[in-house]
């Protein structure tokens, strides 16, 4: 999709506002697993989520190709969302968020600081979608789709930056929502010629990208029940399908209750926050233990944005 030289220059440009964030092998985690673990901390950039990154280069594009006056609409659950509000305050661009009702109220909250406009509407992703996409065309408002091929260009740095540091990984485990995160290590891992192996993770009561992984072509599931907002897709997007068919080595699930224990794992171990989606790769690390053991392997957390109380339930030992 993209040369070196152009994941490299995007790398530039997403780091005058986003400093590299730490690769980090914790003695804890590695204890606790048996594995040998380097966590890729995308919690701590300023959005808690590698999104931001995405989110400032789709930005860059369209200030060079439309009208900002326009601004922007999508849907989120998030932290797709966060980023374009980031974003479209830098570019000085009118941001519009669709979530569906009931999504976290921390994170609506995150969104409007940002400058974005959140309206509530749909009973999930999906239906958040459709309704942004008429809101688009009538109001003439850009919309961002949740996957695109300058999103990957951004979210790509964070790739770039976890091979820098970490030379001869064998695995690196990834959450899949959209793709944007899956696809850009994919891209970036094939533009260095590494022959490190991309999997990615969903939560079982999401698998629409592993059903259709698994089947070679896209099926549409009719829920997405997860707690895990961030990996709560029942649709996948085709051209993240193509990428994720071509390039991953596999799509593996984990359940809610691995992706609570993985949660508090990273807590005790690390003391590091973890959303649901950002703690579905290293539970996923942990169900193949034995496929693990001597090898080099990456673990993606990203996304540090759960509500507080949502949180304390959690970490108290509640599975429900």
């Amino acid at each position: 999709m993209f040369s070196t030289s152009e994941l490299r220059d995007a790398a530039d440009f997403v780091h005058q506002y986003v400093a590299p964030t730490p690769t980090i092998q914790w003695p804890l985690l590695d204890r606790a697993t048996g594995l040998s673990l380097y966590v890729k901390h995308e919690n701590h950039t300023r959005l808690g989520a590698f999104k931001i990154r995405g989110g400032l280069t789709f930005c860059r594009y369209l200030a060079k190709t439309v009208d900002a006056n326009r601004g922007i609409i999508s849907a989120t659950r998030g932290n797709h969302g966060q980023s374009l509000a980031h974003a479209a305050r830098q570019f000085g661009m009118p941001a519009t968020i669709i979530v569906p009702f009931g999504n976290s109220v921390e994170k609506n909250a995150a969104m409007r600081a940002w400058g974005a406009e959140v309206i509530e509407h749909g009973q999930d992703f999906q239906e958040a979608s459709e309704y942004a996409k008429t809101l688009a065309a009538h109001e003439n408002i850009v919309m961002v789709p949740p996957f695109h091929r300058e999103l990957v260009r951004g979210v790509a740095s964070y790739g770039l930056e976890l091979f820098d540091d970490v030379v001869g990984l064998d695995r690196v485990y990834v959450p899949v929502g959209m793709g944007s995160g899956i696809s850009s290590l994919i891209t970036v891992r094939d533009a260095l010629g590494l022959e490190t192996e991309i999997i990615g993770v969903v939560a079982k009561g999401a698998d629409a990208i592993r059903q259709s992984f698994l089947a070679g072509e896209i099926i549409q599931t009719p829920s997405a029940d997860t707690f895990a907002d961030g990996v709560a897709c029942r649709s996948p997007d085709p051209g993240a399908f193509e990428i994720i068919k071509n390039g991953a080595a596999d799509i593996v699930a984990v359940s809610d209750d691995q992706i609570r224990d993985a949660m508090r794992l990273y807590f005790s171990s690390c003391h590091t926050i973890a959303e649901g989606a950002g703690a579905v790769p290293l539970a996923a690390a942990i169900a193949q233990h034995e496929q693990n053991i001597g090898k080099k392997v990456a673990v993606i957390l990203t996304g540090a944005n759960i509500d507080r109380a949502d949180y304390a339930r959690i970490l108290s030992g509640e599975n429900k």
